[in-house]
């Protein structure tokens, strides 16, 4: 991620070189950008217009962190000034490769090319210019300056070096302690404490552990040299990472002799230095001198720096990106201690990698938007406090002793709630980044639809950690009489490998999602809900089922779920759910759209009938009328018994039932998702209430005739007797590590690519049951049904997984609320684009 500027006359080869060296799209040339403008590349008046566009494409790159190379003369200091302040503004290293050939060289090249019209002057008027640059070019700003002439350029290598923030090849495990201090006991005892053997001039961890130190090694404590000299010992042999703190980069500039202001601890740290032999204070000097901003590790998912770092400058390099790793951001202002005032740049941040940082002392460690500091103010009496990754552990040390006095109380850092979701991180269209299903899009008008539901009816938020995706229906049959089938979802299933699926009884209800805790003690630790409350139950949509009744039905879900608490280990857990009867919540829509139709199917077929049975007496032909009519009564007949199937009386919760069938989330487990489905059913199969009902199930191997059928024959049993019908999932998910990748090979197991695109489950519906759907005479029309189009309701459904997943892994690795929230908000937004609803 840098800018390459080539300089050279006219005709020393600059595009030949660059074309050798560097990708076409990485060259941004001025001829090509002369031509853009003017439609001819040899248009000097167009020159003014071309750099403008040179520069903004160039800026566009930098802000994207491209390597770009600038292919025009640059041989005037003006030319290459801008574009150093592009390098500059775009907090990127700037390097200079001077093509220095002869005159006589480059006017012979110009002639021999018609596209050169320019008189020879030209190049000698630039060859004049490029000399003047050539002494003092070094002091332009680039970071190095290569001068090639004669074979040089011909034979020159370009290699490429990583930026020294640059290490994401270490994975960890990582140890991040915070600010030390001089307090060197208690840096020993902490790395004792996290499992590392601990000598005087260094330290090791069996486990292959890294530490990495987060600055401001150095100052106040009482023993500043005994903590290089460990950190010093720990970074040489390799079991360390240490990145500078403000207070190093202070002790380095008195030790040179410059003025500085001895105070906040630095004469203690020049007293306890002066002490030791010339030769420790020359190499904790060239230690400390080295030190860089900030590290980037684990493939760019964590970074270190002192006083933090927003995403903006992560992997960049310039003054402004140092003074913000080691100062972090100020307003300005100065508070009643005359410091000063630390802009609250956490509360704001939106990146994907976890910033660790310390440099402002804090009572307790508090993440904020997947950031933490770790500075809890060991030398002023409080602790040494380290982070476990990828753990994400806190551990800590107190302080033996207050050793030095604080010029203010520690206080938290954070002015308001950092977690909430902002209007921004919604807004417009939007891409969200998911490890199951790739990018996935969400249109600005499906963002909009979904702001208007989630601001005005849904459940406090810090709940809303989940909505569930749309099912996918399967295949359009073609047996007789049926439109959909078991056979179609075996059948698909088998085509992508899946060789076992559970068959799970589709409950007619309406699907819910049930937050629980324990206690409200363990809600207001889990989910920050402070208000008593240990739970909630939302729809599909996130909104409350009762206005009133919640409380109520949570406390009785606690106790039916109790043997999980203990069973998964955790204090609150999240459940994919279906709350019955279906008239508890819909029965507006069952009165006004369903009894509606039945009772006028009731009224008025039956006259139908004795009208034409009454013609058919008087001799009229009328046979096919009322075979018909009969017909669509007993059509009519059936489709008032499936609705009124799914609805009973309930006063209060007396009645009401909910049907749990999967363990979404709880303590210690990623995604329980990732579960096989026999663990969930087994676990809740455990649970013994009478709001509770059992999900009934059956497993099926693919590669055996006699278990599919005996599941059809159970599918057609359970939807006699008015069952809806059953819901088809692989036994083990199809997003576990062990699925079959359908399409690009390379996909499988890459986290954010695209995975294979197996259904996480697929609906059969009862041929009764789909009356509800299509209405009484739907078998009539079977073949014009036929022609459904359910590919964009599958795909929907995949997106919709994709993204459930995403928000639960992120709920399960401690995300701020905001990032949770953006997947949930996805799924929600997803759910307006126009789909055929009867699919």
């Amino acid at each position: 991620m840098s800018l390459v500027v080539l300089v050279g006359i006219s005709g020393s080869g600059k595009s030949t070189f660059a074309a050798k060296h560097f990708l076409p799209t990485q060259v941004i040339s001025s001829d090509f950008c002369r031509g853009l403008v003017s439609d001819d590349e040899t248009d000097q008046a167009a020159t003014p217009d071309a750099f403008d566009l040179l520069h903004h494409i160039v800026a566009t790159r930098l802000r994207r962190g491209l390597l770009t190379v600038v292919d025009a003369t640059n041989v005037q200091w003006e030319a290459r000034k801008k574009l150093i302040e592009l390098a500059r503004s775009h907090d990127v290293l700037a390097d200079a490769i001077v093509l220095d050939v002869p005159e006589e060289v480059a006017i012979a090249r110009n002639a021999a090319r018609p596209d050169r019209p320019f008189g020879a002057h030209v190049i000698t008027r630039q060859r004049k210019d490029l000399r003047r640059s050539l002494g003092k070019i070094s002091k332009d700003g680039f970071r190095r300056v290569h001068v090639l002439r004669g074979d040089d350029i011909a034979n020159a290598l370009i290699t490429y070096e990583k930026a020294w923030t640059d290490r994401t090849e270490l994975t960890g495990p990582f140890d991040i302690i915070g600010d030390v201090h001089g307090c060197r006991s208690e840096l020993e005892t902490l790395l004792r404490e996290l499992g590392w053997e601990v000598t005087p001039t260094g330290a090791v961890h069996p486990e292959g552990r890294t530490a990495v130190f987060v600055g401001d090694l150095v100052d106040r404590g009482p023993d500043t040299p005994g903590v290089l000299r460990l950190v010093m010992g720990m970074v040489a042999a390799g079991t360390a990472l240490c990145v500078s703190g403000n207070h190093e980069q202070k002790l380095v500039r008195a030790l040179d002799g410059r003025k500085v202001r001895v105070a906040h601890g630095l004469e203690r740290s020049l007293e306890q230095l002066a002490a030791e032999p010339e030769e420790f204070r020359t190499a904790a000097r060239a230690f400390m001198d080295g030190l860089i901003s900030h590290y980037r590790l684990d493939g760019g998912r964590l970074v270190v720096a002192h006083a933090g770092l927003k995403e903006a400058y992560h992997g960049r390099a310039s003054g402004r990106v140092r003074a913000f790793a080691l100062y972090g951001d100020t307003t300005g202002e100065t508070d009643e201690y005359g410091l000063p005032v630390r802009y609250p740049w956490a509360n704001e941040y939106r990146g994907r990698a976890m910033v660790v940082y310390g440099h402002t002392p804090i009572p307790e460690p508090e993440w904020v938007n997947n950031t933490i500091c770790l500075d809890t103010g060991v030398v002023f009496g409080g602790r040494l406090t380290a982070l476990r990754y990828p753990e994400r552990r806190l551990v800590s040390v107190p302080a033996e002793k207050v050793w030095y006095e604080p010029v203010r109380p520690l206080t938290s850092s954070a002015a308001r709630d950092p977690g909430v979701l902002d209007i921004g991180d919604v807004d417009g269209t939007r891409y969200v980044e998911t490890r199951y299903g790739g990018r996935i899009k969400i249109a600005e008008e499906n963002s909009r639809a979904a702001l208007e539901i989630m601001s005005r009816f849904a459940v406090d938020p810090r709940w809303l950690v989940y909505l569930p995706p749309t099912m996918a229906p399967p295949e359009t049959s073609s047996l007789d009489g049926y439109l959909e089938h078991p056979a179609e979802a075996f059948e698909e299933f088998a085509r992508a490998g899946v060789s076992r699926v559970v068959c799970e009884e589709k409950h007619m209800g309406s699907r819910a999602i049930a937050v629980l805790a324990r206690t409200p003690e363990a809600a207001a630790r889990r989910f920050g809900v402070t208000d008593g409350s240990a739970g909630t139950v939302y729809t599909r949509t996130g909104r409350p089922f009762f206005d009133d009744l919640t409380a109520e039905l949570v406390d009785r879900l606690r106790d039916a779920v109790s043997p999980l608490w203990d069973e998964l280990r955790s204090d609150w857990v999240v459940l994919d759910c279906e709350l019955l009867p279906w008239s508890a919540k819909a029965e507006g829509l069952i009165r006004d759209q369903y009894a509606s139709v039945g009772a006028a199917a009731g009224a008025a077929l039956p006259e139908v009938i004795r009208a034409l049975e009454t013609a058919a007496g008087r001799g009229l032909d009328v046979g096919g009328q009322l075979v018909h009519a009969r017909r669509r009564a007993d059509n009519a007949a059936r489709f008032r018994d499936a609705y009124a199937r799914y609805c009973w009386p309930v006063s209060g919760l007396d009645g009401v039932r909910l049907a749990p069938f999967q363990i979404l989330a709880c303590e210690g487990r990623a995604t329980a998702v990732e579960e096989p489905h026999a663990w969930h059913l087994d676990l809740l199969g455990r649970l013994e209430s009478d709001i509770v009902p059992q999900t009934r199930h059956v497993f099926v191997s693919l590669d055996s005739e006699e278990e599919r059928a005996a599941a059809v024959e159970w599918w057609s049993a359970l939807t006699a007797e008015g069952g809806e019908g059953m819901v088809v999932k692989p036994a083990d998910p199809p997003h576990s590590g062990d699925s079959v990748p359908l399409g690009d090979p390379m996909a499988a197991g890459t986290p954010g690519a695209r995975r294979n695109r197996v259904q996480p489950g697929i609906k059969v519906r009862g041929r009764e049951y789909l009356r509800i759907i299509y209405g009484p005479d739907y078998t009539e029309s079977l073949d014009v049904l036929r022609r459904r189009f359910p590919g964009k309701k599958r795909s929907l459904a995949l997106r919709e997984h994709a993204l459930g997943l995403e928000a639960l892994t992120r709920l399960a690795e401690g995300d701020p609320l905001w990032r949770i929230h953006e997947a949930v908000f996805a799924v929600l937004a997803l759910e307006s684009e126009p789909v055929d609803p009867r699919l």
